[in-house]
């Protein structure tokens, strides 16, 4: 391959209703499922939600639009992207590697995750999860998490998929299954919305999303809600730089953007709207967190009738999930191999796909070792499996947004700046996105680091 010249492995977006589903898909994961309902119940309802979309709107969007633009101009990813811009040698350049690291780490530890939840959807098809009573339920996940050969054979499951659809390429592969995915999982969502419709816990559900409570809303809640709008949107690590690198030249990067945050923030408060009426229905606490997921609602599904399907169908909503952010990850990491070393699409993917899961097995082995569990602990204060998760969340993603949002706004020269925005948006409109660039979204993605590593 010529230096500098574009990998003919790259691929394009074949049309741009599967690159915003593709995207979007990206953005919602997991995050929007289980994440922003806890998050919602926990700060107050509606008020809550309220501050969350003013904030994706003033700082997530053009993050994300700057993240588009950006790939879009240079048709490179992360890596090669720095070292177009800023110079092969520019310090700058280390943004770069810090998206390709993530992606690495972000999928190693994202598998096992996903994993568990390839376990309980076996479960709930079977039937086993609703056959089981209360106690039994209650026990599965310490059971799953505890089982190294079942969270090392998931993980690789979940890597397997992941590298044979982005090995198939953009169109045929990642775009494909994103056109697949994402429509399965609203007909799911809305699916089982519709069943949350008839529980007695669906009025109670929805007053509490909707009620306005400026009072339940403190500082915390403050900071959670910009940091959520942060984080869903898969900005400042790169994935979206790669996606938007697959744009035609002359594509609209703002109305794309605003379509996938649109995409986003719906799933999300459809999320609500299913999660809400569950737990009111049983009587489980809305802000409970990610143990609503693995041990309230299989205990809600074990209680109600058709409990074994309604458990079926949410676990499969939730593997749609993190498919279609699994893809970005591995398309995040493998990309730099194809573009900057010349490998195939099938090696890249490939060899990537086995370091991840190389990388997975401390993380599936931590609930079962006590190398990566209680002795990783004793180290370094937490297990090796959360020591992960708190070094990408709350250190890597913000460094990287940080990093991002200076280059873009600070670093690039005007004319460089101006071209990656849409040639016909209005001046002022350009004029604001830079301003949010420059003086806002940095001193927030501050706030959001000191939140996360507990200094506010």
């Amino acid at each position: 391959m010529t230096p500098g010249a574009p990998s003919p492995e790259r691929g394009v977006w074949v049309s741009r209703w599967g690159f915003v589903l593709a995207a979007a898909g990206s953005a919602v994961g997991l995050g929007n499922i289980w994440r922003f309902p806890y998050i919602v119940g926990e700060n107050g309802g509606g008020a809550f939600v309220l501050v969350y979309l003013l904030c994706i709107v003033f700082l997530g969007l053009p993050i994300l639009v700057a993240e588009l633009g950006m790939g879009r101009s240079v048709q490179r990813t992360p890596v090669g992207a720095f070292q177009l811009l800023a110079g092969r040698r520019s310090a700058w350049v280390g943004l770069g590697w810090l998206g390709v690291a993530v992606g690495f780490l972000l999928l190693s530890f994202y598998s096992v995750v996903a994993g568990w939840m390839l376990r309980y959807a076996f479960l709930a098809v079977s039937g086993a999860l609703s056959r089981g009573g209360v106690a039994e339920v209650q026990q599965t996940f310490g059971t799953i998490a505890g089982d190294g050969a079942g969270s090392v054979a998931g993980a690789l499951v979940f890597i397997g998929l992941n590298v044979a659809m982005v090995g198939a390429g953009i169109q045929r592969g990642v775009e494909r299954w994103s056109r697949i995915l994402m429509p399965a999982l609203l007909v799911l969502l809305l699916g089982l919305i519709g069943y949350a419709t008839t529980l007695d816990g669906f009025a109670v559900g929805v007053a509490f999303l909707f009620r306005f409570d400026l009072g339940a809303l403190d500082r915390g809640g403050l900071l959670e809600a910009l940091g959520h709008a942060f984080f869903t949107l898969s900005v400042g690590l790169g994935g979206m730089l790669t996606y938007g690198s697959y744009l035609p030249g002359r594509s609209g990067v703002v109305e794309n953007a605003v379509a996938i945050v649109l995409l986003d923030t719906v799933v999300a408060m459809l999320s609500c709207l299913l999660v809400f009426p569950l737990a009111f229905t049983f009587g489980l606490p809305p802000s409970e967190g990610p143990g609503l997921i693995f041990v309230s609602l299989p205990m809600a599904f074990a209680q109600m009738p058709a409990g074994g399907f309604v458990g079926a169908v949410f676990f499969v909503l939730l593997i749609c999930a993190a498919l279609t952010s699994g893809l970005s990850m591995l398309e995040l990491a493998a990309s730099y191999f194809i573009d900057e070393r010349g490998w195939t699409r099938r090696q890249a993917v490939t060899r990537v796909g086995g370091i991840i899961a190389v990388l997975a097995l401390p993380c599936a082995l931590t609930g079962s070792t006590e190398v990566f569990g209680s002795g990783f602990e004793a180290l370094v204060g937490r297990s090796y499996f959360d020591f992960l998760v708190d070094l990408v969340t709350n250190w890597l993603t913000p460094l990287g947004g940080l990093g991002f949002a200076l280059f873009v706004g600070w670093r690039l020269g005007p004319g460089v700046r101006r071209g990656q925005f849409d040639e016909g948006a209005p001046e002022a409109v350009y004029r604001g996105w830079l301003a949010v660039l420059r003086f806002l979204a940095p001193p927030a993605i501050v706030l959001i680091f000191l939140r996360g590593i507990g200094l506010l």
